[in-house]
């Protein structure tokens, strides 16, 4: 509240009121200010005092001055010349939030928590004291403190210290958003011999069944064609998700990255452990590639590109607007409702993960998972879905529902629809899900990719597994 001069704003300067209110002064002591919602007219601060009034906009904007100085910054306060906008403290605008985030996986996952190397590199303050002893005698003491406090001898503690320096734990080794999702992709692909049970990734490979329940089928019928689209399903029994604030920015994604500790000197940023399960998908490559070059649907997926690039949004990793994109995304969405519906999971509670490329390493690949912060993860009911049979059911209703929704035909035949038009077929009714649960910002969005549209030629996606 102190960040808002009040007084200033209630008594505007342009001459216009009387005596009294030209000479009422601020008093921090008495609570004679008041701010009144007028409805439809906005709102108004209100002198009790001097009964002098003015309009308090949405859009008010001030000059700053001074910054305010945080506990934590010894720096001088620096005056501000540009504006400042006056916002509620839960305006979505005021703290936008930079994530990014990772799955733990082999060979990181099967490592043995606990090493002296591990425990000295994620401890900033035990590796800044050793950095801070200038003479051997104060080396010394500070290396036998901290192999006191790990329990180790100092020897050791020599031999961590020398693999940090050498780059511990990446050795140089540049990691971008993108590898790690190929990465990720290859895991869940993999199966993983000898796995433990307390391991960081444990996963269970249904592919065989789930081929074989093609016998059990007549030809031609929807969910014979559904196994034949899906190359690969995999229970993930144990998940564990990394997630990184990189810092926030103000009004929008357009403003200035903000460090987490507001003045950049830190050397570590904060980080959330998640503990959970999930099921994981992947399309079959050779049919999704005859699908996929379909011209109609790179027409379609053409006007996506351009609004997209239109808007200046960005995501991480960096999204690459195809007909493959459009159908995992909007399938992934279609799946997680179908999860409320069906098994009683709430939508917030779950996550996408979209693996799409077609280069060097095609990717065509949904995961949907639940992380917690509890080590013991969630119960495994997610984990449980991932059987064939209980999937087949899933995906079959999945897919149903892609072919209509209750605001049809305008929602199937709209234009563009949802923030900057960036989606079509795609509404509150049929396709959206809560914001932390989509990766994209609920943008991106399409059923037609799905079921098709006869009137522009664009072939459902089920066709091509005639």
């Amino acid at each position: 509240m102190a960040d808002v001069p009040w007084h200033f704003l209630a008594h505007p300067k342009e001459g216009k009121g009387a005596q009294n209110q030209q000479q009422c002064r601020a008093d921090w002591n008495d609570p004679y200010l008041r701010l009144i919602d007028k409805g439809a007219s906005g709102r108004q601060l209100r002198c009790e005092r001097c009964k002098a009034t003015s309009d308090f906009g949405d859009n008010l904007q001030i000059r700053y001055g001074k910054t305010r100085q945080q506990p934590w910054i010894r720096d001088e306060a620096e005056a501000i010349d540009s504006l400042a906008m006056v916002l509620e403290i839960n305006d979505a605008r005021v703290h936008a939030p930079q994530t990014c985030n990772a799955l733990v996986i082999p060979p990181e996952s099967r490592i043995r928590k606990g090493s002296v190397v591990d425990r000295l590199y994620s401890s900033s303050p035990k590796l800044k004291k050793i950095e801070q002893a200038k003479t051997p005698l104060a080396r010394k003491g500070a290396l036998n403190l901290i192999a006191s406090e790990l329990r180790c001898s100092v020897p050791q503690i020599e031999d961590a210290l020398n693999e940090i320096g050498k780059g511990y734990p990446l050795y140089g080794e540049n990691i971008t958003q993108g590898i790690l999702l190929e990465s990720e992709y290859q895991a869940l692909c993999d199966a993983l011999p000898d796995v433990a049970d307390d391991e960081d990734f444990v996963t269970s490979h249904h592919t065989q069944d789930w081929k074989a329940l093609i016998r059990t089928l007549p030809d031609g019928t929807k969910p014979g064609k559904i196994i034949k689209a899906v190359s690969q399903l995999i229970a993930v029994n144990r998940l564990k998700e990394i997630v990184v604030l990189k810092g926030f920015k103000r009004l929008g994604q357009e403003g200035t990255l903000v460090p987490p500790d507001i003045v950049g000197e830190s050397t570590w940023l904060p980080a959330l452990e998640l503990y959970g399960e999930g099921v994981f998908f992947s399309l079959n490559e050779d049919l999704l590639g005859r699908w996929e070059s379909h011209p109609a649907l790179g027409e379609r997926s053409n006007d996506f590109r351009r609004r997209f690039a239109a808007t200046g949004l960005r995501f991480d990793p960096e999204v690459i607007v195809t007909p493959r994109f459009l159908l995992l995304h909007t399938l992934a969405h279609l799946l997680i409702r179908q999860l409320e519906t069906e098994a009683g999971y709430p939508a917030a509670s779950l996550k996408e993960r979209i693996y799409c490329t077609a280069g060097k390493l095609p990717m065509s690949g949904i995961l949907v998972y639940v992380a917690v912060p509890d080590v013991v993860g969630s119960l495994g009911g997610l984990a449980e879905l991932a059987t064939p049979e209980r999937f087949l059911l899933l995906l079959s209703s999945v897919f149903d529902h892609a072919e209509w929704c209750s605001l049809d035909p305008v929602c199937s035949e709209h234009g563009g629809q949802g923030p900057s038009l960036l989606n079509r077929a795609a509404c509150h009714v049929c396709a959206l899900i809560p914001e932390p649960s989509c990766a994209y910002g609920n943008v991106l969005l399409d059923r037609t990719f799905i079921k098709g549209d006869v009137a522009t030629g664009m072939p459902a996606f089920l066709s091509g597994f005639d």
